[in-house]
Protein backbone atom coordinates (compact mmCIF):
# COMPACT_ATOMS: atom_id res chain seq x y z
CA UNK A 1 0.00 0.00 0.00
CA UNK A 2 1.46 3.41 -1.11
CA UNK A 3 1.87 6.13 1.87
CA UNK A 4 -0.94 8.74 1.81
CA UNK A 5 0.29 12.11 -0.09
CA UNK A 6 0.94 14.62 2.38
CA UNK A 7 0.47 18.67 1.87
CA UNK A 8 4.68 18.63 1.22
CA UNK A 9 3.39 17.30 -2.11
CA UNK A 10 2.05 20.24 -3.40
CA UNK A 11 4.01 22.09 -5.21
CA UNK A 12 3.29 25.62 -3.84
CA UNK A 13 4.28 24.40 -0.42
CA UNK A 14 7.43 21.80 -1.14
CA UNK A 15 8.96 24.73 -3.54
CA UNK A 16 8.63 26.98 -0.26
CA UNK A 17 10.37 24.69 2.01
CA UNK A 18 12.77 23.92 -0.54
CA UNK A 19 13.84 27.56 -0.64
CA UNK A 20 14.18 27.99 3.02
CA UNK A 21 15.92 24.65 3.22
CA UNK A 22 18.44 25.93 0.65
CA UNK A 23 19.03 29.26 2.30
CA UNK A 24 19.38 27.38 5.21
CA UNK A 25 22.20 25.73 3.90
CA UNK A 26 24.14 28.48 1.87
CA UNK A 27 24.64 30.13 5.55
CA UNK A 28 26.16 27.25 6.93
CA UNK A 29 27.24 25.48 4.05
CA UNK A 30 31.29 24.53 4.04
CA UNK A 31 33.40 21.31 3.63
CA UNK A 32 34.41 18.78 6.05
CA UNK A 33 37.92 19.37 7.37
CA UNK A 34 38.79 16.20 5.90
CA UNK A 35 42.79 16.00 3.97
CA UNK A 36 44.46 18.58 5.05
CA UNK A 37 47.31 17.23 4.01
CA UNK A 38 46.36 17.35 0.16
CA UNK A 39 46.71 20.96 -0.88
CA UNK A 40 43.96 22.56 -3.51
CA UNK A 41 45.13 23.59 -6.81
CA UNK A 42 42.34 25.24 -7.87
CA UNK A 43 40.70 27.95 -10.32
CA UNK A 44 37.49 28.68 -11.19
CA UNK A 45 35.33 28.09 -14.79
CA UNK A 46 32.70 29.23 -16.30
CA UNK A 47 31.05 26.48 -18.62
CA UNK A 48 28.60 27.28 -21.17
CA UNK A 49 25.36 25.39 -21.47
CA UNK A 50 21.70 25.61 -22.71
CA UNK A 51 20.67 26.61 -19.45
CA UNK A 52 23.63 29.67 -19.10
CA UNK A 53 26.91 29.34 -17.76
CA UNK A 54 27.82 26.53 -14.73
CA UNK A 55 30.49 27.89 -12.15
CA UNK A 56 32.70 24.98 -11.66
CA UNK A 57 35.71 24.44 -9.87
CA UNK A 58 39.01 23.22 -11.65
CA UNK A 59 41.37 20.90 -9.31
CA UNK A 60 44.76 20.14 -10.70
CA UNK A 61 46.61 16.81 -10.23
CA UNK A 62 50.59 17.56 -8.34
CA UNK A 63 52.00 15.90 -11.52
CA UNK A 64 50.90 14.81 -15.41
CA UNK A 65 47.01 14.52 -15.82
CA UNK A 66 45.63 11.26 -16.41
CA UNK A 67 42.34 11.83 -16.86
CA UNK A 68 39.64 13.89 -16.22
CA UNK A 69 36.55 13.12 -13.65
CA UNK A 70 33.19 15.68 -13.99
CA UNK A 71 31.79 15.90 -9.87
CA UNK A 72 28.09 16.46 -9.17
CA UNK A 73 27.36 17.39 -6.38
CA UNK A 74 24.00 15.89 -3.74
CA UNK A 75 21.56 17.97 -2.40
CA UNK A 76 18.08 16.64 -3.20
CA UNK A 77 18.36 18.62 -6.69
CA UNK A 78 17.74 21.35 -4.21
CA UNK A 79 20.12 22.52 -1.65
CA UNK A 80 23.99 22.74 -1.67
CA UNK A 81 26.94 22.98 -3.58
CA UNK A 82 29.91 22.06 -5.29
CA UNK A 83 32.43 23.35 -2.26
CA UNK A 84 30.96 20.33 -0.17
CA UNK A 85 32.77 17.77 -1.84
CA UNK A 86 36.27 19.78 -1.86
CA UNK A 87 37.45 16.86 -0.01
CA UNK A 88 36.75 14.82 -2.32
CA UNK A 89 38.23 16.64 -5.46
CA UNK A 90 41.20 17.12 -3.49
CA UNK A 91 41.50 13.57 -2.67
CA UNK A 92 40.92 12.26 -6.76
CA UNK A 93 43.53 15.02 -8.23
CA UNK A 94 45.95 13.79 -5.83
CA UNK A 95 45.47 10.21 -5.70
CA UNK A 96 43.90 9.23 -9.11
CA UNK A 97 46.02 11.56 -11.00
CA UNK A 98 42.92 13.69 -12.74
CA UNK A 99 41.55 17.03 -13.61
CA UNK A 100 38.96 17.39 -11.64
CA UNK A 101 35.62 19.66 -12.84
CA UNK A 102 33.48 20.08 -9.90
CA UNK A 103 29.87 21.80 -11.60
CA UNK A 104 27.65 23.71 -9.26
CA UNK A 105 24.86 22.73 -11.64
CA UNK A 106 21.14 24.89 -11.15
CA UNK A 107 18.52 23.91 -8.49
CA UNK A 108 14.86 23.44 -8.04
CA UNK A 109 12.76 24.67 -7.88
CA UNK A 110 14.34 27.81 -10.14
CA UNK A 111 15.81 25.20 -12.48
CA UNK A 112 13.62 22.18 -12.71
CA UNK A 113 14.07 18.51 -14.42
CA UNK A 114 15.85 18.19 -16.59
CA UNK A 115 18.18 21.34 -16.94
CA UNK A 116 20.61 19.57 -14.05
CA UNK A 117 21.17 16.32 -16.45
CA UNK A 118 21.24 18.63 -19.48
CA UNK A 119 23.59 20.82 -17.59
CA UNK A 120 26.08 17.92 -16.53
CA UNK A 121 26.02 16.24 -19.75
CA UNK A 122 26.76 19.46 -21.52
CA UNK A 123 29.57 20.11 -18.98
CA UNK A 124 30.76 16.29 -20.18
CA UNK A 125 30.58 17.53 -24.08
CA UNK A 126 33.06 20.95 -22.75
CA UNK A 127 35.30 18.50 -21.19
CA UNK A 128 35.98 16.14 -24.24
CA UNK A 129 36.48 19.37 -26.50
CA UNK A 130 39.80 19.40 -28.02
CA UNK A 131 40.38 23.02 -26.95
CA UNK A 132 41.18 21.69 -23.20
CA UNK A 133 44.29 21.58 -21.50
CA UNK A 134 43.53 17.87 -21.18
CA UNK A 135 42.68 17.17 -24.55
CA UNK A 136 42.65 13.69 -25.40
CA UNK A 137 42.44 12.75 -21.64
CA UNK A 138 39.69 10.12 -20.85
CA UNK A 139 36.95 11.30 -18.93
CA UNK A 140 34.97 10.26 -16.01
CA UNK A 141 31.58 11.51 -14.48
CA UNK A 142 30.16 10.74 -11.33
CA UNK A 143 28.52 12.25 -8.01
CA UNK A 144 26.94 11.99 -4.54
CA UNK A 145 23.31 11.41 -3.94
CA UNK A 146 21.17 13.41 -6.44
CA UNK A 147 25.16 14.34 -8.24
CA UNK A 148 25.09 10.32 -9.09
CA UNK A 149 21.59 10.59 -10.17
CA UNK A 150 22.90 13.45 -12.78
CA UNK A 151 26.14 11.18 -13.29
CA UNK A 152 23.84 8.41 -13.95
CA UNK A 153 21.42 10.93 -16.54
CA UNK A 154 24.66 11.72 -18.26
CA UNK A 155 25.97 8.64 -19.12
CA UNK A 156 22.35 7.82 -20.74
CA UNK A 157 22.82 10.99 -23.01
CA UNK A 158 25.61 10.32 -23.90
CA UNK A 159 24.78 6.77 -25.36
CA UNK A 160 21.87 8.22 -26.66
CA UNK A 161 23.31 11.14 -28.60
CA UNK A 162 26.52 8.91 -29.31
CA UNK A 163 29.12 10.65 -27.13
CA UNK A 164 31.00 11.69 -25.63
CA UNK A 165 32.72 8.64 -24.65
CA UNK A 166 33.14 8.11 -20.91
CA UNK A 167 35.32 5.34 -19.50
CA UNK A 168 33.77 5.55 -15.54
CA UNK A 169 30.58 6.27 -14.13
CA UNK A 170 30.54 6.80 -10.18
CA UNK A 171 27.30 6.39 -8.61
CA UNK A 172 27.99 7.20 -5.03
CA UNK A 173 24.36 6.96 -2.88
CA UNK A 174 22.46 7.91 -5.58
CA UNK A 175 18.69 8.16 -5.95
CA UNK A 176 17.44 6.22 -8.82
CA UNK A 177 13.53 6.24 -8.18
CA UNK A 178 11.62 8.86 -8.25
CA UNK A 179 8.47 7.62 -8.41
CA UNK A 180 8.06 5.61 -5.32
CA UNK A 181 7.85 7.55 -2.43
CA UNK A 182 10.54 7.73 -0.10
CA UNK A 183 7.96 6.59 2.79
CA UNK A 184 7.32 3.96 0.97
CA UNK A 185 11.21 2.74 0.59
CA UNK A 186 13.03 0.11 3.22
CA UNK A 187 14.94 1.90 6.18
CA UNK A 188 16.48 -0.08 9.28
CA UNK A 189 15.26 2.41 11.50
CA UNK A 190 13.55 5.80 12.18
CA UNK A 191 16.97 7.38 12.63
CA UNK A 192 18.18 6.89 8.71
CA UNK A 193 19.15 10.38 7.33
CA UNK A 194 17.03 10.41 4.20
CA UNK A 195 13.05 11.02 5.85
CA UNK A 196 9.94 10.81 4.41
CA UNK A 197 8.83 14.27 3.80
CA UNK A 198 12.55 15.29 2.47
CA UNK A 199 11.80 12.84 -0.14
CA UNK A 200 7.82 14.42 -0.76
CA UNK A 201 9.77 17.74 -0.66
CA UNK A 202 12.98 17.25 -2.96
CA UNK A 203 11.11 15.21 -5.80
CA UNK A 204 8.05 17.50 -5.92
CA UNK A 205 10.31 20.91 -6.39
CA UNK A 206 12.19 18.89 -9.10
CA UNK A 207 9.67 17.52 -10.97
CA UNK A 208 6.56 18.44 -9.88
CA UNK A 209 4.44 16.39 -12.74
CA UNK A 210 4.40 12.72 -10.59
CA UNK A 211 3.64 11.28 -14.50
CA UNK A 212 7.39 12.65 -15.28
CA UNK A 213 8.72 10.92 -12.67
CA UNK A 214 8.79 7.86 -14.62
CA UNK A 215 11.80 9.34 -17.33
CA UNK A 216 14.56 6.81 -17.63
CA UNK A 217 16.57 10.25 -16.79
CA UNK A 218 15.16 10.84 -13.54
CA UNK A 219 13.89 7.03 -12.48
CA UNK A 220 16.95 5.07 -14.65
CA UNK A 221 16.35 2.10 -12.04
CA UNK A 222 12.22 2.52 -11.86
CA UNK A 223 10.30 -0.18 -13.74
CA UNK A 224 11.65 -1.52 -17.12
CA UNK A 225 13.64 1.90 -17.56
CA UNK A 226 16.73 -0.30 -16.84
CA UNK A 227 16.02 -3.02 -19.12
CA UNK A 228 18.07 -2.28 -21.98
CA UNK A 229 21.39 -0.66 -20.93
CA UNK A 230 24.01 -1.71 -23.58
CA UNK A 231 26.63 0.30 -24.70
CA UNK A 232 26.63 2.60 -21.72
CA UNK A 233 29.35 3.83 -19.94
CA UNK A 234 31.18 1.17 -16.76
CA UNK A 235 30.07 2.42 -13.95
CA UNK A 236 31.42 2.02 -10.33
CA UNK A 237 28.10 1.90 -7.90
CA UNK A 238 28.44 2.65 -4.14
CA UNK A 239 25.95 2.03 -1.93
CA UNK A 240 25.49 2.71 1.95
CA UNK A 241 24.37 -0.60 4.53
CA UNK A 242 21.42 1.94 6.36
CA UNK A 243 20.74 4.35 3.53
CA UNK A 244 16.56 4.59 2.66
CA UNK A 245 18.01 4.61 -1.10
CA UNK A 246 20.31 1.74 -1.12
CA UNK A 247 17.53 -0.94 -2.88
CA UNK A 248 17.24 1.43 -5.50
CA UNK A 249 21.11 1.29 -6.52
CA UNK A 250 20.98 -1.96 -5.39
CA UNK A 251 18.69 -2.65 -8.91
CA UNK A 252 20.51 -1.09 -10.90
CA UNK A 253 23.56 -2.38 -10.43
CA UNK A 254 21.85 -5.59 -11.14
CA UNK A 255 21.05 -3.99 -14.33
CA UNK A 256 23.97 -2.68 -15.29
CA UNK A 257 25.85 -6.33 -14.21
CA UNK A 258 23.34 -7.92 -16.98
CA UNK A 259 24.32 -5.28 -19.38
CA UNK A 260 27.88 -6.18 -19.36
CA UNK A 261 28.24 -2.53 -18.00
CA UNK A 262 28.82 -3.00 -14.13
CA UNK A 263 32.58 -2.40 -12.76
CA UNK A 264 31.65 -2.88 -8.92
CA UNK A 265 29.08 -2.74 -6.51
CA UNK A 266 30.67 -1.87 -3.26
CA UNK A 267 28.44 -1.26 -0.35
CA UNK A 268 29.76 0.22 2.74
CA UNK A 269 28.78 -1.36 6.10
CA UNK A 270 27.66 0.25 8.69
CA UNK A 271 27.16 3.45 7.29
CA UNK A 272 24.26 6.04 5.86
CA UNK A 273 23.23 7.98 3.24
CA UNK A 274 26.05 11.25 3.29
CA UNK A 275 28.27 9.64 5.43
CA UNK A 276 31.18 11.25 4.08
CA UNK A 277 29.84 15.08 4.51
CA UNK A 278 28.02 14.30 7.64
CA UNK A 279 29.15 12.38 10.82
CA UNK A 280 31.20 9.11 9.05
CA UNK A 281 34.17 8.37 10.57
CA UNK A 282 37.44 9.98 8.60
CA UNK A 283 39.02 6.65 8.20
CA UNK A 284 36.01 5.50 7.21
CA UNK A 285 35.76 8.01 4.52
CA UNK A 286 39.60 7.41 3.19
CA UNK A 287 38.90 4.11 2.67
CA UNK A 288 35.92 4.66 0.53
CA UNK A 289 38.03 7.22 -1.38
CA UNK A 290 40.80 5.39 -2.07
CA UNK A 291 39.00 3.03 -3.24
CA UNK A 292 37.16 5.16 -5.55
CA UNK A 293 40.53 6.73 -6.95
CA UNK A 294 41.75 3.68 -7.77
CA UNK A 295 38.96 2.73 -10.10
CA UNK A 296 39.04 6.09 -11.45
CA UNK A 297 42.54 5.68 -12.02
CA UNK A 298 42.29 2.48 -13.45
CA UNK A 299 39.79 3.92 -15.74
CA UNK A 300 41.93 6.60 -17.43
CA UNK A 301 44.91 4.66 -17.77
CA UNK A 302 43.34 1.26 -19.06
Amino acid sequence: MRSPVSILSKPFVADTVARLMAAGAARVQKPRPLFPEIPGRTGELAIPTRHGPMPATLYRPPGKAKGVYLNAHGGGFVVGGAIADDPLCRYLAEHAGVFVVNVDYVLAPHKRFPAPCEQVYDALRWAASPDREWAGARLCVGGQSAGGSLAAAASRLALRDGGPEIVLQVLHYPPLDLVTPAADKPARDDRVVIRPWMGEVFNTAYIPDVARRTDPLASPAWGTNADDLSGIAPALVITCEHDRLRAEAVTYAGKLEKAGALVEHYDIRGVDHGYDLLDGEPEVVRGVYEFLARHVERAVTA
